[in-house]
């Protein structure tokens, strides 16, 4: 009795601190309205804005920063909390993490002691997809609980760590918030917006995190690889798979090879702990590793994109909406499971509940990491200084091609009778190699990964080489740029050339950004279909933007000079020299296009080279031109004389479809137009089928937006009654029966039609005498696609070669780098109507990824162009605007946007 009296005075005690504090900091209801969580009630930014900087005056647990603007203008903030005294000597804390995470000149004994005294730092992120409500409002939760609560066990999270907390999409939130609120009716309440919840890219601002072309990304970037350097990323989604609570780590293979171990073996810990709490609680649903579905392969994510940094990045997948929901029965997720040890029974789920379950996940987390502290800050410094060691020395990263060497080579020697094959008879029976065929692979020094990477500056488009190389700075990575002319293996570079050195703790971006990726052949089992990556099997950033480089595998040295981390580097700066006939600007660089676009916006004739392929403008213009010498780095040469062959530019009216709810592909594509100075405007279904075409020359599909052929329409649409009346116009869809005959006679009268992607099935529907090469005779005589289990390509890199002087390919190589996902591609006859703008010429184009099948591909047309009537279609199958990576291509579209 007596027991139970003193826990009860204990609890009351404890009650009572907690209430004192919360009095004493403004409750989310009292600031919102309502309790977070309550079912059909959402805060938008605004209210969340006001309520992190009341609340940062209010607590001395906080420190709120500005850390830069998004697309649309809204003010992002870093929210560090952590002890009092914690956040007095954070400087303190912020620069031991660090000189851990980049490990440079730190002795193992220095950096044990440093591990000691600081704290690790822990990141938690909310709103990166805008309709995930859960992960926006469970930071207000969080957030409150944190700064609120006195209890000892937040008390000592706050005592040993320190966190930073983010919203990713401040504008998204607004957005979807304000629309699903808008309806006085609980039950019509939806999140059916009619654009993107991010301005120009949607669920693909969480695609964005090597490139950091969005501002939200390369706020978030100078903030976690620049200033912070956390050692656990956490970063919030939805949905779960069904007939579970939430999916979460450990993730199922394949992880990435380039990873450091305890990478791998961190990840696993920290979702140990995850995982432990929620049964603790009672918390059921929990699903992991391959019942999951998530791996740690790709690059890119806000998750993923930290494994690259030695960070151990988090990713759940939560269940839950303001607008309540079930979790359904699957009945195969009844029976408990390594992936699932503790099944949920299905039930009504209300938003709370989802709220309840990421708190409890969060605080996991600070746990581990208030338990584990020194460990992960120990454990950040080995990885760094793992990654510096193997840039200093003969190193070999053990691909899936080396391995599959090894296994060709003792397989030829068995069946040339010079070995006889291991016969193993222990209870694993594995195949055993004899060792001199693994040293023959892993002692050959041309396998080896390089010591750094060149990039001459003396490259036709060094513009876009800066831009990757400003790319690598933003996430950490330091580079070395040159003060002077060098050698290195006996070939001269000029000054401005760009080195990047392996031998630095992001080691592992660095190679995943210039060498390919290597994806194993992951099937569901042998001669089964494959098993679809999480996202890209590959990606190389270098590859992508057709960036020129060179892989030294020894050490090498020069007049380099340091630039500093996160500072980027500036385009070099040329001189324009003078001329009396004109100037020749350099069409291999993407550059010179925002330098016609601006040219011709401002009423000056540009004319094209059409021996050179290069941009000429008259002498009388210099003063127009000087600068963009100086400021895009273009190589403006002066003509001797005038060129003999010159075509004059007219921009086109460009119309750019998109369609109710946003097209991501599209959305990309606007981005990419406006940095490079194209107008353009957006037309969607109605404008088809209600003949509002006739204002533009030309028409560009990119992505989804055409019907696939035999399909008769494109995607459902939303109820037109829940859609208020100035977005209706959106709406619509592209139909064969309707839409198709308006676009043909758009072409007809004399328009061009320019399509990307899975949109380039227009070819069939407008009757080009075009064959689709990927299909095969089924069982009835019909013509089908080919199975996966024998042809498949998710995003991956080829190589394929355009005819340069062909106008649609004006300023390419005659070898192009193209990102294909299972993209379109075609197979005629040629003529003087109907032509090719490139092919693969190889059956084994695969540069970086995985291309199952890929013989399939050898002699295939990437590209054609159709004649029709007064009018043209340029058909692309690849995916040359990839999400704003894939500079290598851009060329194909800025082609077709000029009279």
């Amino acid at each position: 009795m007596k027991k139970k009296i003193k826990s009860i005075l204990v609890a009351l005690l404890l009650s009572q601190f907690y209430v004192g504090e919360a009095q004493e900091i403004t409750t989310p209801k009292a600031h919102f309205g309502f309790d977070i969580g309550e079912d059909y009630m959402l805060a938008n930014y605004r209210q969340m804005e006001g309520y992190f900087l009341k609340v940062a005056k209010e607590s001395d647990r906080v420190l709120i920063k500005e850390a830069g603007t998004t697309e649309e203008g809204r003010q992002q903030y870093l929210m560090i909390i952590s002890s009092p005294d914690n956040l007095k000597n954070i400087e303190k804390y912020r620069s031991i993490s660090q000189r851990l995470g980049r490990a440079e000149g730190l002795a193992e004994e220095q950096a044990r002691a440093l591990s000691v005294e600081g704290k690790p730092i822990v990141w938690i992120d909310g709103g990166m997809h805008s309709n995930e409500m859960v992960g926006s409002h469970q930071l207000i939760e969080t957030f409150y609980q944190l700064v609120s609560r006195r209890d000892p066990e937040v008390q000592n999270y706050l005592d040993k760590v320190v966190v930073l907390m983010w919203h990713v999409n401040p504008d998204g939130q607004d957005l979807l918030a304000d629309w699903y609120m808008q309806y006085p009716e609980k039950e019509k309440r939806n999140m059916s917006i009619p654009r993107l919840y991010q301005k120009y890219v949607g669920h693909d601002n969480n695609r964005d995190f090597f490139m950091f072309n969005m501002k939200e990304a390369s706020n978030l970037a100078k903030v976690m690889y620049v200033d912070w350097l956390p050692q656990i990323v956490y970063n919030h989604h939805q949905t779960s798979p069904d007939g579970t609570v939430v999916a979460g780590p450990p993730y199922r293979d394949p992880f990435n090879h380039v990873f450091d171990p305890l990478l791998v073996t961190g990840i696993d810990g920290v979702g140990f702990a995850m995982i432990n709490r929620l049964n603790e609680e009672g918390k059921p649903g929990y699903v992991r590793m391959d019942q999951s579905g998530f791996s740690t392969w790709w690059n890119g994510g806000l998750r993923t994109a930290p494994y690259f940094h030695n960070m151990i990045g988090i990713l759940t997948e939560i269940t839950g909406s303001p607008t309540p929901s079930e979790i359904p029965l699957v009945a195969e997720r009844q029976v408990p499971r390594n992936g699932l040890p503790f099944p949920v029974a299905p039930q009504k789920w209300n938003f709370r509940k989802s709220i309840d379950y990421s708190v409890s996940l969060n605080l996991a987390i600070l746990d581990y990491a208030a338990r584990n502290g020194d460990k992960l800050l120990y454990n950040f410094y080995k990885m760094g200084k793992n990654a510096i060691d193997k840039g200093n020395t003969d190193t070999w990263t053990k691909y899936p091609k080396y391995i599959q060497h090894i296994e060709k080579a003792y397989a030829a020697d068995i069946e040339a009778g010079k070995i006889k094959a291991i016969q193993n008879n222990s209870y694993y029976r594995a195949k055993i190699i004899p060792t001199d065929y693994y040293e023959a692979v892993f002692t050959d020094k041309s396998f080896r990964d390089p010591r750094g990477y060149i990039l001459p500056a003396d490259q036709e488009d060094f513009g876009t080489a800066v831009k990757f190389v400003n790319a690598l700075i933003k996430s950490g990575v330091y580079v070395y740029q040159a003060s002077a002319d060098f050698s290195v293996n006996g070939k001269n570079y000029p000054k401005g050339s760009i080195i990047v050195r392996t031998n630095q703790a992001f080691r592992p971006q660095v190679l995943d950004m210039f060498e390919p990726q290597d994806h194993p052949h992951d099937v569901e089992y042998p001669g089964g279909p494959p098993v679809r990556p999480y996202d890209a099997a590959g990606w190389t950033l270098a590859l992508q933007m057709g960036v020129k480089y060179d892989r030294i595998l020894d050490d090498f040295d020069g007049p380099f000079r340091k630039q500093e981390y996160g500072v980027l580097i500036e385009p070099l700066q040329r001189e324009v020299p003078r001329s009396k006939v004109g100037y020749l600007i350099n069409g291999k660089a993407n550059d010179a296009f925002i330098a016609v676009n601006r040219l011709l916006q401002s009423g000056v004739n540009v004319f094209r080279d059409l021996d050179t392929k290069d941009f000429f403008v008259e002498a009388r213009e210099s003063t127009k031109i000087a600068d963009f010498g100086r400021q895009l780095g273009l190589t403006i040469s002066a003509a001797g004389k005038k060129p003999a062959r010159l075509q004059a530019l007219q921009p086109l009216k460009i119309g750019l479809f998109d369609y109710y709810g946003g097209s991501m592909p599209s959305g990309w594509t606007r981005w990419i137009l406006e940095q490079y100075g194209f107008n353009y405007e957006l037309f969607y279904p109605k404008d088809i089928d209600e003949d509002r075409l006739k204002k533009y020359d030309i028409l560009v599909f990119v992505g989804p937006g055409i019907p696939p052929h035999g399909v008769q329409r494109t995607r459902g649409q939303v109820e037109e009654h829940l859609v208020p009346p100035q977005y209706r116009h959106m709406l619509g869809a592209v139909t064969v029966e309707k839409s198709i005959p308006a676009l043909k006679r758009f072409v007809e009268q004399g328009g061009r039609i320019l399509t990307v992607g899975a949109s380039s099935d227009l070819v069939y529907h407008l009757g080009f005498p075009v064959e689709n090469p990927l299909t095969e005779e089924g069982r009835d005589g019909k013509r089908v696609n080919i199975p996966s289990t024998k042809y498949y390509v998710p995003t991956s890199i080829l190589r394929a070669e355009v005819d340069p002087a062909k106008a649609e390919n004006y300023g390419l190589d005659s070898e192009l780098n193209i990102v294909f996902n299972n993209s379109p591609v075609f197979r005629f006859q040629p003529s003087d109507n109907l032509y090719s703008l490139g092919t693969i010429p190889s059956d084994k184009p695969l540069l970086s990824g995985w291309a199952h099948g890929q013989h399939y591909l050898n002699g295939v047309s990437i590209g054609l162009v159709g004649m029709l009537g007064k009018g043209k279609v340029i058909a692309i199958g690849p995916e040359v605007t990839n999400r704003g990576q894939s500079h290598a291509t851009f060329k194909m579209v800025f082609n077709q946007l000029y009279k």
